[in-house]
């Protein structure tokens, strides 16, 4: 049985606010009265579901502070939350980072994994990690979609994530279950791979996408069955655990003194978001589910970074010389996709709807999250091992461009 949580004590001291003591401030009914916190460590406030500016005494007339402002529920109320997570793919590391979250702000999580608890994929990240969720009071259990009638027999929760399912024969088991099983909520994480291209990038949420996706009929039958619903799509990710390479694949040859293959001119831009920012925006749907309901979430980080600035940024973590060269795929004759792990073209989105909605702030830093990323990739002693490089090797042959034996 997991283990029921309160919420863990911090540093930040907290102070309630009202419009009688501050006569400048708007006027707020007893239920929505707002909590400012400041922790001693950090100057800002950190406030949703709304941004709010307000004069001060204290301020020039161009100076202005703003404050993301957290509503207090008065209640408090922990969710208990079920989440079905995917066994493989860059997906898995969404539930590892969502339950820890969920988990520090003391709700009661369950992760079902797909598959058997005992598989070689649970040897490797994130699943060999697992043993974090339990010590945080989180319960891990194995199993199949269809069969999660059976594995949680008897069982109910407040809100289901489906992180697992890519159309609806393999999300419809987990909706129709938690529908039966009387749900409040459910969320579906989808994939911002399904937008049709744009003339004017980023996607925001409401662009066009693919009718043919499955993603796209998850959505509208969670539309459908639930009262209250919410997809995210998220783009590509990096952090600890991560079992899908990103920013290894940069690593891996820039290590070993090896030309970065491109594909195009490099300036392509596209959305590389560190995990714990898609957790804290799913973990505020959760919060403020009147909120988050009905309502599509681009889970992507503020800023674009371009593929030659991405390589530059991997070269600047490891400390090392980079060699960008750039190539024409279908003239050499290779499959990009195969060849490099991004999009050959703009695919990037603005997190719009989460900024507006949720009050969301993202707090990805390429940069910094890409040297930690390094000092772990080093760690585990993955630029020692010895790797082949069969696809960049006949794309630099054909360019005439010598590599690193």
């Amino acid at each position: 049985m997991a283990a029921s949580l309160s919420s863990p004590l911090t540093s930040a001291s907290s102070v309630l606010f009202s419009s009688s003591n501050y006569p400048s401030l708007p006027s707020f009914s007893p239920s929505q009265r707002l909590c400012f916190s400041h922790s001693a460590l950090s100057s800002s406030y950190s406030v949703s579901p709304a941004l709010f500016t307000f004069p001060s005494p204290r301020l020039s007339a161009t100076a202005a502070v703003s404050f993301s402002v957290r509503a207090a529920t008065a209640s408090g109320e922990k969710k208990k939350v079920l989440i079905v997570n995917t066994n493989s793919g860059g997906h898995s590391i969404i539930g590892f980072y969502f339950a820890k979250e969920l988990l520090g702000s003391g709700h009661n999580v369950t992760i079902l994994t797909v598959g058997e608890e005992g598989s070689d994929k649970m040897k490797k990240p994130p699943f060999n990690r697992f043993s974090e969720i339990v010590s945080a009071g989180g319960r891990t259990v194995w199993g199949d979609p269809p069969e999660i009638g059976k594995v949680l027999a008897g069982e109910t929760f407040d809100v289901v994530l489906d992180n697992n399912g890519k159309d609806l024969d393999a999300v419809r088991p987990v909706a129709d279950w938690a529908k039966e099983t009387g749900a409040k909520q459910f969320l579906f994480i989808s994939s911002a791979g399904i937008y049709l291209p744009t003339e004017e990038p980023p996607h925001v949420e409401g662009d066009a996408v693919k009718g043919s996706a499955g993603h796209v009929g998850v959505e509208k039958y969670m539309a459908e069955t639930f009262s209250n619903w919410a997809s995210f799509r998220p783009q590509y990710m990096i952090g600890s655990g991560n079992n899908k390479d990103c920013e290894e694949w940069f690593f891996d040859r820039i290590v070993r003194n090896r030309p970065v293959p491109i594909p195009g001119s490099g300036m392509q831009l596209t959305n590389i978001s560190h995990a714990k920012d898609l957790s804290s925006m799913l973990t505020l749907a959760v919060e403020k589910p009147e909120a988050a309901s009905g309502n599509i979430f681009n889970s992507v980080s503020e800023r674009a970074v371009t593929l030659d600035g991405m390589a530059k940024l991997c070269a600047k973590a490891a400390g090392l010389p980079v060699e960008i060269v750039h190539y024409d795929p279908k003239a050499i004759g290779v499959d990009a996709k195969k060849a490099f792990p991004f999009r050959n073209m703009h695919f990037y989105a603005e997190p719009r709807a989460a900024k507006e909605i949720l009050g969301w702030q993202g707090t990805t830093n390429l940069p910094e999250d890409l040297k930690e990323r390094f000092e772990e990739y080093v760690k585990i002693g993955r630029d020692k091992k010895t790797m082949a490089f069969e696809l960049d090797d006949k794309i630099l042959e054909a360019l005439k461009v010598p590599a690193a034996v």
